[in-house]
């Protein structure tokens, strides 16, 4: 699932938002590249919790993933996430696990599969003060090139709102039907992308 902001903040100067709570590693500013991409640890699991929060509990009431099930998935497959960092702080991020099904279903939710070939994306989230700026698909087509670098993962899915389809085709996905997963009175679709031969993954993203 992902989300965008309608009126966000834009901040002049990638710094600290509001709202992220400070780490050792943001301390160390003087130390720390202006921008990164890299694998999510334990230690970022707060500040990825605090920004999933803020982005979809005011919109759909419910949350991706909460605070122990993102530690469950950064302890099993961290490999399979992927954050932006701004001066060492956190700013977006997706978290995926592997799956051996077909189709998601309810227990795909939780459950790594490390013998899978399919990469089910839990969550893509941008913080508040960094949406409307291209932060997302940025973040996805380098998750995807990512993906792209492991021979074994020959797919990937996720299960979106109906307005986010248009989204998520725009890098190769496709809507295979209702998804099977359904939380509370939410319903979504699911969507399939093959990692062979994808347009993005021919692309250098710079990893």
């Amino acid at each position: 699932m992902s989300t965008q902001s309608t009126n966000p903040p834009k901040p002049k100067a990638p710094h600290q938002p509001p709202g992220i709570p400070k780490s050792p590693s943001c301390q160390r500013r003087h130390t720390l590249p202006a921008s990164e991409f890299r694998c999510l640890t334990l230690e970022d699991a707060v500040s990825a919790f605090e920004i999933e929060r803020e982005a979809f509990i005011s919109v759909l009431g419910i949350c991706p993933l909460y605070l122990d099930e993102i530690r469950h998935f950064l302890t099993l497959c961290p490999e399979l996430s992927l954050g932006w960092f701004e001066e060492g702080c956190l700013v977006a991020f997706i978290i995926g696990s592997l799956w051996d099904k077909e189709r998601l279903m309810q227990e795909s939710l939780t459950l790594h599969r490390p013998g899978g070939h399919i990469a089910h994306l839990h969550v893509l989230a941008v913080h508040r003060a960094f949406r409307q700026q291209g932060r997302g698909p940025i973040l996805l087509w380098r998750y995807l090139y990512h993906l792209g670098s492991w021979p074994a993962v020959r797919q990937a899915v996720l299960m979106c709102e109906d307005v986010l389809v248009p989204f998520y085709e725009r890098f190769g996905f496709h809507a295979v039907g209702p998804c099977a997963i359904s939380v509370g009175s939410l319903s979504f679709t699911e969507l399939h992308c093959s990692l062979r031969n994808h347009p993005f993954l021919r692309r250098s993203s710079g990893c």
